[in-house]
């Protein structure tokens, strides 16, 4: 089952922790290229080593972050510690905060068929090439991956809440999200929880791309250091949340097409076989359609919106091609009926084809077309939890940029190094 060690972290030091709020970053996925530039002028935001520039951007990071330990911008924490992150946010409307609690540790990069850390989505190959050559070059983790565990007992958040009655930082991040970060140091409490996860198993909720590189530079440093008992190589920096009472929220991530050749009405004509489609208006009536039944989406071509549903007695065309646990999924009937069937783009090419781009910002996606950059944008419902536990626990997978998590874990709070020397220490204690 899933192992998992305290981390001694990295961390920003003490007077440059005070402002925490300018050195944090998101993901590399989930902003616009504006705002990557307005972190990328911050000489010290984590933005430079969790997705750097340059010509030569993984020995960017390399020497940077040289240059920042040397100089005490980055310190390392001497204990390894369980870091308890929690996240308050409000969902658009709402006026409840919600509270999703979690924690940071190092867990073992498992290899996808060992079956301990199951995933829901494919990958794409260039993305995952990237965060290998930066994990390579600078053994260090900048942001973590998200897990989930279940644990219906909740044995861990009691230990968790009293970890937050002294927070190492309390900030609002780029979404507006409240983020509070604590620490556990005491050898019997991470006992608790190593033990707690070596009985679970872990499903990737985000971050496959940076996993998969995990896995590789493990299988890639095998020979080195195999007699130790923990090499820092094998292991991954990971944001784990319980399922269970917890506040797990999946927002749909839209699709955008570019270079269409043909026309609107030819488009229309080609779905008629396995969609059923309707003139909604205006485009921007879409953003507060309620889609209510599955298999539905909406189109937006310039600025009129249209909504289409698959056509239920289409459905034997799904099954001969997917097992069971994928063939009703929205986002398998999307991409193998509209983007291989009707738009002939193979399921292996559409990850990493031109044509198709992801955004989960209806605006941007409204902006694109518009303006005339895309030629059209698929409006997608969100995946249900559910699904995706019972997708990860038949071994198959989603097509890519299936979900999006909400909010997102975000980069800076500290750094996860699996640098032998840096990762070093008794961890024979923390097992009970």
């Amino acid at each position: 089952m899933a192992e998992i060690l305290p981390i001694r972290a990295w961390r920003y030091g003490n007077d440059l922790a005070k402002n925490m709020e300018a050195l944090t970053a998101p993901l590399f996925d989930v902003v616009s290229q504006k705002q990557r530039d307005i972190l990328y002028k911050s000489p010290i935001n984590s933005i430079h080593l969790s997705v750097p520039q340059g010509p030569d951007p993984a020995n960017e990071a390399k020497k940077l972050l040289k240059k920042w330990k040397a100089k005490r911008v980055l310190i390392q924490d001497d204990k390894p510690g369980i870091y308890v992150y929690y996240q308050y946010f409000r969902l658009p409307g709402e006026e409840m905060e919600r509270c999703r609690k979690g924690f940071m540790a190092h867990i073992k990069a498992y290899d996808w068929e060992e079956r301990e850390i199951l995933r829901h989505e494919q990958t794409i190959h260039s993305a995952v090439s990237d965060r290998i050559d930066l994990l390579r070059a600078t053994e260090i983790q900048a942001s973590p991956t998200h897990g989930l565990y279940e644990d219906e007992g909740n044995e861990l958040e009691v230990l968790m809440d009293l970890a937050m009655e002294n927070p190492l930082y309390d900030l609002e991040d780029y979404q507006g999200v409240r983020e509070v970060l604590g620490v556990i140091t005491d050898p019997k409490v991470i006992a608790k929880f190593v033990a707690t996860l070596s009985s679970k198993k872990v499903i990737l909720a985000d971050g496959h791309h940076r996993l998969e590189a995990a896995i590789a530079y493990r299988k890639e440093m095998a020979e080195v250091n195999k007699d130790l008992p923990w090499k820092g190589a094998d292991y991954h920096l990971m944001y784990l949340t319980n399922i269970h009472g917890n506040h797990l929220k999946i927002l749909p991530t839209h699709r955008l097409y570019y270079s269409y050749p043909h026309s609107k009405e030819k488009f229309l004509d080609d779905l008629e076989p396995w969609f059923e489609s309707r003139y909604l208006g205006d485009a921007e009536e879409l953003a507060t359609y309620a889609f209510q039944r599955k298999w539905s989406f909406g189109l937006i071509w310039g600025d009129a919106a249209y909504v289409f549903k698959f056509r239920p007695e289409k459905l034997s065309v799904i099954a001969e091609a997917f097992p069971e646990a994928l063939r009703e999924l929205d986002v398998v009937i999307l991409h193998y009926i509209l983007f291989y069937k009707i738009l002939g783009i193979s399921m292996e090419d559409q990850r990493h084809s031109a044509h198709l781009a992801f955004e989960r910002n209806f605006s941007r996606c409204l902006h694109e077309v518009e303006s005339g950059i895309a030629s059209f944008a698929v409006i997608t419902r969100e995946v249900d939890l559910k699904q995706v536990v019972e997708v990860c626990r038949s071994g198959h997978v989603m097509p890519q940029k299936s979900t999006y998590f909400y909010p997102k874990a975000v980069g800076g709070l500290l750094f996860g190094s699996i640098k032998q020397e840096e990762f070093d220490y008794d961890y024979a204690q923390f097992f009970i």
